[in-house]
């Protein structure tokens, strides 16, 4: 007796219930011959019961069996649990399992939610189907009967789960179960629906619509993987969705985030009235109807809308969706349907309906739910149509947390946080709100985007200065952060070339707090207290030009400092290290970047920028700030003893490179299908360097590789920084000849990269 599951894993017809139905079906057949020879046919008296995905009949090819043994106190029951349980572990699948009398199990379904919430799907497989029945019949009354004990646990269980596995919707990477949107969402609502009636009569259509879209994923992604895994990851969707015959993983993933929606939305909604019915009418003292605008009232935490007035109003929807983010409370359900029905907006948007529009996203964080909830029922694409094409559409990098239009969402609310270091907030809680529209059309977002906004700023009746403003912040969105982490900000002619973009202090303004807003919304690795303070001094030397500050006052070098002079002057070594800083003076010689970027390396530090000054007699400064992703405490007397023995020639830098990655270099999944290394050479950005930028996969020794090509192409760098996008390197080098020139022959430039390259790939 076995269970061979090929020829199911290979059948591509079966897809979603359909296959978990047939694996389901093959498992119960398998087991009952386990159980008739287990108990010789005697099977009085005790029964094998399904309970939890299995009992639901909804296995997937990694699924747990989950499997009870009920028995009336017979005295081989553990002989035939061992002889049920032992096959199963032969055959390397996962089981749940448990012996019990039924009055054993329902005692601990009494005081555990798992189990209860398992026996509520228990169903028989083999033996005597009488002890079944009994026991499934007792959960389901002891369930109802405990109704509101287990509607208290069970919505306290998805807030945690919600706020431990994320969004389905948004999320990039998706946890299909259990994560908020996810199958274990209709799961919860399913087993409330068990204590009381709470899931509206139009709501259960589209739910089981939703969970039909994500089981089918979720079966896919173990068939392709062999794994118990629901985390949906970015190298999984291409071939989950060819199973599916999609023709992207971007269509996989918009029709997941789609059915995550409605079963997030719905959850929320349906958990919100269990919770108010809970409460009851005592529950709700003090909290007495009032009248928030014309025609809205709040009740119970919830905006009712009078249906005469809505009839009339083509902007009540916004009017609502205003109060609602103000007070943070939901709308309430049938008014929501209400707004739905709302006579057509204008073409060209009145003075009022861009007040109201712009007073929703200044409410903050709040605003996001309003939006969800009217997007749930067609009515914010009705407002802004231009957020359509964005809507639930994914991004292709894990730089990237969240699909786009929720990006803008989070954006946004990040930006109303903004508001008091600008001078106009509306523009700059719109400006975030834009920002990336143009990602949902073919061709450059930017520029696509600069053409959609505006269009659409003048539909909504800003005055041709604030287009002209808005647009500039979808223009140079990026602008800020690139030139703040990848360029010298010492250096004249960069914040030169910022000033004139900028061209106006309330844009550097605006601009600022969008990178800010932005930066946090797209995800931890793009925001950090470095870039936080690059940000800072870039956007201060970039103001002090607009106000007509001296360029040679405000770039004044900070490195390297005169005390740093006057002690290189001196003969001999001094290699210090404090903090997160690393301070190097030596005789100057040719590699010596190249060597110390190698030790460092090898002691995983990650350089953040590196500055290097050589004088005419010889003599090389170099400093580098560094952050220690593994200790809290740098150990530098170890670094900085390894730095001279490679100084004197005593150490295998590059082999110990070599070993550090064959040991601690994990790859990454995702660099599978990552962009290959790219170098990019500029020689306008500065006066006096050739900066040179690379972006590569991010693994150890980067930084390194890099350095190595330059010293091979006797390159002196002048300074560096180095920042990492989620899985991606991007490094900027300002380099010099041996003559201290720029680069400028283009067969040596051609040849500059070709080496880069060959080290990076080699």
């Amino acid at each position: 007796m076995s269970l061979d599951r090929a020829a199911l894993l290979a059948d591509t017809s079966r897809i979603g219930a359909a296959w978990c139905l047939a694996y389901s079906e093959q498992v119960d057949a398998w087991l009952a011959e386990l159980f008739a020879a287990a108990t010789d046919g005697s099977e009085s008296g005790i029964a094998l019961v399904a309970v939890g995905g299995y009992g639901r009949a909804e296995l997937a090819p990694g699924s747990d069996i989950d499997v009870m043994l009920i028995h009336t106190g017979r005295n081989d029951v553990e002989q035939v649990a061992n002889r049920v349980w032992y096959p199963i572990w032969d055959a390397g699948l996962h089981l749940g399992h448990s012996v019990q009398t039924s009055k054993q199990a329902l005692g601990l379904a009494d005081d555990d939610l798992d189990t209860a919430t398992a026996l509520l799907s228990a169903r028989h497989v083999a033996g005597d189907s009488r002890l079944t029945a009994e026991l499934g019949g007792s959960a389901h009354a002891q369930w109802t009967k405990r109704s509101k004990r287990w509607l208290q646990a069970l919505g306290g269980r998805v807030d945690e789960r919600h706020a431990s596995a994320g969004e389905v919707a948004f999320r990039l990477e998706p946890d299909l179960k259990d994560g908020r949107g996810g199958l274990r969402d209709v799961h919860a609502l399913r087993w409330a629906e068990m204590g009381d009636r709470v899931i509206a009569d139009h709501d259960d259509p589209s739910l089981v619509s939703a969970y039909e879209v994500l089981l089918n994923a979720r079966v896919e992604l173990q068939r392709n993987s062999g794994r118990n895994n629901n985390l949906l990851n970015l190298q999984d969707q291409l071939g989950v969705a060819k199973n599916l015959g999609l023709a992207s993983s971007d269509e996989l993933m918009t029709g997941i985030a789609e059915a995550a929606r409605t079963i997030a939305w719905t959850s929320d909604d349906t958990w919100r009235r269990i919770r108010s019915r809970m409460r009851g009418p005592l529950g709700r003292v003090g909290r007495r109807s009032k009248d928030v605008a014309p025609g809205i009232t709040l009740r119970d935490d919830e905006l009712h809308v009078d249906p005469a007035l809505a009839a009339g109003d083509p902007l009540m929807a916004l009017r609502v969706g205003v109060a609602a983010a103000r007070d943070d409370v939901a709308i309430e359900r049938e008014s929501l349907e209400l707004l739905a029905t709302t006579p057509t907006l204008p073409e060209r948007w009145t003075v009022e309906m861009r007040g109201l529009f712009v007073d929703l996203f200044l409410a903050g964080r709040p605003a996001i739910r309003v939006v969800e909830a009217l997007d749930q029922r067609g009515v914010w694409t009705r407002i802004l149509p231009e957020w359509l094409p964005v809507r639930a559409k994914p991004q292709h990098n894990a730089y990237h947390r969240f699909t786009v239009d929720r990006h803008l969402l989070e954006a946004t609310a990040n930006a109303s946080a903004l508001v008091d270091r600008v001078s106009r907030p509306d523009l700059l809680v719109m400006g975030a709100l834009m920002h990336d529209l143009g990602k949902g059309l073919p061709g450059d977002h930017t520029e696509v985007g600069m053409t959609l906004v505006a269009t659409l700023a003048e539909r909504m009746g800003f005055s041709s200065d604030d287009a002209a403003t808005l647009v500039a912040m979808v223009e140079h969105h990026l602008l800020l952060p690139d030139v703040a982490t990848r360029r010298d900000l010492d250096d004249p002619s960069t914040i030169e070339r910022v000033a004139r973009q900028v061209q106006t202090t309330e844009r550097l303004e605006l601009l600022a707090a969008l990178t800010e807003a932005d930066s946090i919304a797209t995800g931890p690795s793009a925001w950090s207290p470095w870039k936080a303070h690059l940000l800072a001094q870039l956007v201060d030397r970039v103001g002090q030009v607009l106000a007509g500050g001296e360029m040679s006052v405000i770039t004044a070098r900070s490195f390297p400092a005169r005390e740093q002079l006057d002690a290189l002057r001196d003969s001999g070594r001094l290699i210090t290290g404090v903090d997160d800083l690393l301070t190097i003076m030596t005789d100057d010689r040719p590699g010596l970047f190249a060597r110390v970027t190698g030790v460092l390396a090898m002691h995983g530090l990650d350089v953040l920028t590196a500055g290097v000054h050589s004088t005419e007699d010889g003599r090389a400064l170099e400093e580098f700030r560094v952050n220690d992703p593994f200790r809290e405490e740098t150990p530098w007397a170890r670094v900085t003893a390894d730095i001279e023995r490679a100084l004197d020639g005593r150490l295998a830098v590059h082999a110990r490179v070599a070993e550090r990655a064959r040991t601690y270099g994990k790859p990454s999944p995702y660099l599978a299908g990552s962009r290959k290394s790219a170098v990019t050479i500029d020689n306008n950005a500065s006066a006096d360097a050739t900066v040179i930028d690379v972006e590569t996969p991010d693994r150890i020794g980067v930084l390194y590789a890099i350095a190595r090509a330059l010293a091979e192409m006797d390159l002196d760098v002048r300074s560096a920084k180095v920042q990492t996008l989620g899985l991606r390197v991007v490094d900027a080098f300002y380099v010099r000849n041996q003559a201290g020139q720029k680069i400028e022959d283009p067969n040596m430039l051609e040849e500059i990269e070709r080496a880069i390259l060959y080290n990076l790939t080699g």
